[in-house]
């Protein structure tokens, strides 16, 4: 049978260990030193200063209460404020009110004027992106539609293009 080695056969029993004293009677002793004759345990000197005092403190601000629901908004400097107007008009100005006419939309012509420019399909694209921008300048004054731009740049391209065509037109005649 097995036996852990403090209990086998022959073996004294240990002296048991002292009993460990409290934290506060214990004195601080430094890793490495022995405490000795020639050093004394040190001790916590008592707090000789008292506490800061700052005074009482400041009593807390005191706000006014807010103003009722739909009450009009203080006067200023002790002048009587406006009186309360009446309440808005049904179909006034809403969301979405600016103020100033709104277009019908941006115009189809412009937009094919402005592809058509861009794509000079065999230098045809850029006659079409003509034809197409001009009527849409004349459609965007009439309908107050959006778009100028558009058609201005789509004529702007129909006009390079037929430049580019004229150029390689004369260019062809001359190298024959």
């Amino acid at each position: 049978m097995w036996y852990p080695p403090e209990q086998a056969a022959g073996a004294t029993e240990p002296a048991p260990a002292p009993a460990p004293q409290p934290l506060a009677q214990q004195p601080f002793t430094p890793p490495g030193v022995s405490p000795g004759p020639s050093m004394p345990a040190p001790t916590m000197p008592p707090p000789t200063m008292p506490a800061p005092s700052y005074g009482t403190p400041p009593p807390p601000p005191t706000y006014a209460p807010p103003p009722a629901y739909g009450a009009p908004p203080p006067a200023a400097y002790g002048q009587p404020g406006p009186p309360p107007g009446p309440p808005p008009m049904y179909g006034g100005a809403g969301y979405g009110y600016t103020g100033y006419a709104s277009t019908a939309g941006t115009s189809g012509m412009a937009v094919a004027s402005l592809v058509l420019g861009i794509l000079w399909i065999y230098w045809i694209g850029s006659i079409l992106a003509l034809v197409f921008g001009y009527i849409a300048l004349n459609q965007i004054k009439q309908r107050n539609q959006g778009g100028k731009g558009l058609a201005v740049a789509g004529i702007i391209l129909g006009w390079v293009g037929v430049a580019f065509f004229l150029i390689g037109v004369i260019a062809v005649a001359a190298g024959s």
